[in-house]
């Protein structure tokens, strides 16, 4: 069963994304970003009463052709490790996008594995124009709202949580 998160399930998605990354860099940046008001979805799969998954979206800062675009980022995405590939990650992914869509949103942005995410319509090409601090293949973008990102360039600008530096 996939449902948003509730207060008491912080301590089981700081476990989960310990477990899953091997480390405390996501569960401090899921910390800042609930601090910092910026979480727009965060969703949690469960199995009887136990969390088994994670995904976390939050406000992105996305322009094009100067035009602010209601965007957010998918980051990050956990699954507890024995249940990996088992189509955990791709049902978190796929209710997000639905209900943010639903939400009004009109893009998201992720920085991860190109062979996974495509299968969302997620794209590096989408990606390309936008001036951010990465590029390449793991950067792609997906319109919620067709044509949202349609424009000659734009700039993706990170929020001081994710502590990743700004090109501009």
């Amino acid at each position: 069963m996939i449902g948003e998160e509730r207060p008491d399930d912080i301590a089981a998605i700081a476990a989960l994304n310990r477990a899953a990354f091997g480390g405390e860099e996501e569960v401090e940046i899921i910390d800042r970003l609930r601090r910092d008001g910026l979480v727009a979805l965060s969703l949690v799969g469960r199995d009887a009463d136990a969390i088994i998954g994670h995904i976390l979206f939050s406000d992105l800062d996305v322009t094009v052709d100067r035009r602010r675009i209601r965007a957010v980022t998918l980051a990050p995405m956990a699954v507890v490790p024995d249940r990996q590939s088992a189509g955990i990650g791709s049902r978190l992914v796929r209710l997000g996008l639905a209900l943010l869509t639903e939400r009004g949103y009109e893009a998201v942005i992720v920085l991860g594995h190109p062979g996974y995410y495509p299968r969302f319509g997620f794209s590096a090409a989408l990606a390309a124009k936008l001036a951010a601090p990465f590029s390449g293949a793991a950067f792609m973008a997906l319109e919620l709202k067709p044509g949202a990102l349609a424009g000659t360039s734009g700039a993706v600008r990170y929020p001081r949580a994710f502590r990743i530096e700004d090109p501009a």
